[in-house]
């Protein structure tokens, strides 16, 4: 099992966000993600919110160790080629860390104060289909050529290439059964989902059918399942609300970690952990604010 942390990037500061991820560095976490928007989604769109990827870029610096990502990157901010050179200058800092998460976007407020075309939800999910093509070649092809509805290359180059081969691992963000999905089987290799166990096989199934019309093995996708979990500022980081029932993971292990803010600061914004069962691997999590990961035994909670 894996554990990992989402940072939101609104109502931070910048030495706050540092501070937590290497608090999880030093805790034995293995991955921590940055969400991308640019304002709050309120009708006021007032409040501090911290610009993703060049975030991302110092922490792929400062914090050597945890897998570094994005959860998830609207598509239509950015050119994908544009994205496609970003990654691979993360992936080049950070050594082979990164993670990129990618969706559809859905944040209509951003668009309209930025002047971003919005679209319908068909178009943004087709641009997602073509973004996804456009990066995946860019990172692997000396030159790349592209003729989309969208998306244009010519001879594209694209060098430095990133660290990892064939590519950086590809999230993509979504549960739409239809579309969403099928993107998912032609091109990802991690799915990111919201939901408890329920959802995530009920979405599995649907997602396996798309595999099979696709002719890829479902198993070569890894669900990444998200849990937020609000975290009020002030106190050591444990939410004193009852805790909801842990859903169970494989083998009927309880799955209930919590994200723990750095010393001296706030507790974060809302955040979520991903929980990844990995035969042979212990279940850890943090078992108490600023403690250490440590073995459980099998069928023991998570949570503290």
């Amino acid at each position: 099992m894996r554990f990992g942390l989402f940072t939101s990037m609104g109502a931070q500061t910048w030495s706050g966000v540092l501070d937590l991820w290497r608090h999880i560095e030093a805790t034995g976490w293995d991955i921590g993600c940055v969400t991308d928007h640019f304002m709050p989604n309120t009708k006021e769109r007032e409040g501090a919110m911290l610009e993703s990827w060049s975030t991302l870029s110092a922490l792929a610096a400062l914090v050597p160790r945890v897998r570094v990502g994005t959860i998830v990157l609207g598509n239509t901010y950015r050119h994908p080629a544009v994205v496609a050179k970003m990654a691979a200058q993360v992936d080049i800092i950070s050594g082979g860390r990164l993670l990129l998460g990618l969706g559809a976007g859905w944040q209509q407020n951003e668009h309209e104060a930025y002047g971003i075309p919005f679209g319908t939800m068909r178009e943004r999910l087709e641009r997602l289909d073509e973004a996804c093509q456009v990066m995946k070649a860019l990172w692997s092809q000396r030159r790349s050529d592209f003729k989309g509805r969208y998306y244009q290359l010519a001879d594209a180059p694209l060098d430095p290439k990133p660290v990892q081969t064939p590519h950086p691992e590809l999230m993509i963000g979504g549960g739409g059964e239809r579309v969403t999905l099928r993107i998912v089987a032609k091109h990802a290799d991690h799915w990111n989902i919201w939901g408890g166990p329920g959802v995530l096989a009920r979405k599995g199934a649907v997602l396996d059918a798309h595999c099979a019309a696709v002719g890829r093995d479902p198993k070569t996708i890894t669900p990444r399942r998200r849990r937020a979990r609000h975290l009020p500022g002030g106190h050591s980081g444990r939410d004193p609300r009852p805790a909801p029932p842990a859903p169970r993971g494989r083998g009927g292990r309880a799955v209930h970690p919590e994200p723990v803010p750095s010393p001296g600061r706030a507790a974060p914004r809302p955040g979520s952990v991903y929980c990844r069962d990995r035969p042979g691997v212990p279940v850890g999590a943090p078992t108490a604010p600023w403690g250490r990961p440590r073995r459980r035994s099998r069928g023991e909670p998570c949570s503290a």
